[in-house]
């Protein structure tokens, strides 16, 4: 399996970056992509720096690099996840905006008809989001804001952050154990 990795720079990273632990230790290929901002969050929000994060990925492309593997169709990929997924990105996304390397991405993963997975931060939503959620969902794009649950009784913030990453994973049947299903106590 191969997934393309976008994060860009709302507050989240953490999620990116669990995500990215999570398919290396599964050996899963990964093309990573940042954007600017997402570089600048990993030390404001995390104890980790942007090298770190980088080598859990197979491949680093940059953001400025739009001729990048990642922005062409003919570049296999099983999908994308972008995670976080901010709502600029997600505008561009919706609207055909490809102005960043995340976003043509993700355009290319929609117009391959491949699945796309965006983990969006943003809160309240306002109808312009809802709007361009809307949108996408309509074209099979699942949006999947990381919305805190309680029935698996987390005990930490990294059981709520395993819980979404699960919920990615969940998305291209890739097993995992990082939270108890509804049913198996």
């Amino acid at each position: 399996m191969k997934l393309v990795i976008g994060i860009t720079g709302s507050t989240g990273v953490i999620y990116g970056i669990r995500l990215l632990e999570v398919l290396k230790e599964k050996g899963i290929e990964t093309n990573l992509v940042m954007s600017e901002w997402a570089k600048k969050c990993i030390p404001m929000e995390t104890k980790h720096d942007v090298a770190y994060v980088e080598s859990l990925a197979t491949e680093v492309t940059d953001e400025n690099n739009m001729a990048a593997n990642v922005s062409s169709g003919s570049h296999k990929t099983d999908g994308m996840i972008v995670i976080p997924c901010t709502m600029k990105t997600l505008s561009s996304i919706a609207n055909g905006y490809d102005e960043t390397l995340v976003a043509r991405a993700a355009g290319v993963t929609i117009k391959e008809v491949r699945k796309l997975i965006l983990v969006a931060r943003e809160t309240p939503l306002s109808a312009i989001h809802l709007e361009n959620m809307l949108k996408l969902a309509r074209l099979d794009v699942v949006i999947m804001p990381p919305v805190t649950e309680f029935y698996t009784n987390p005990t930490s913030i990294d059981a709520m952050v395993d819980h979404i990453v699960g919920k990615c994973l969940d998305q291209f049947d890739i097993e995992h154990d990082l939270f108890t299903r509804w049913g198996s106590k």
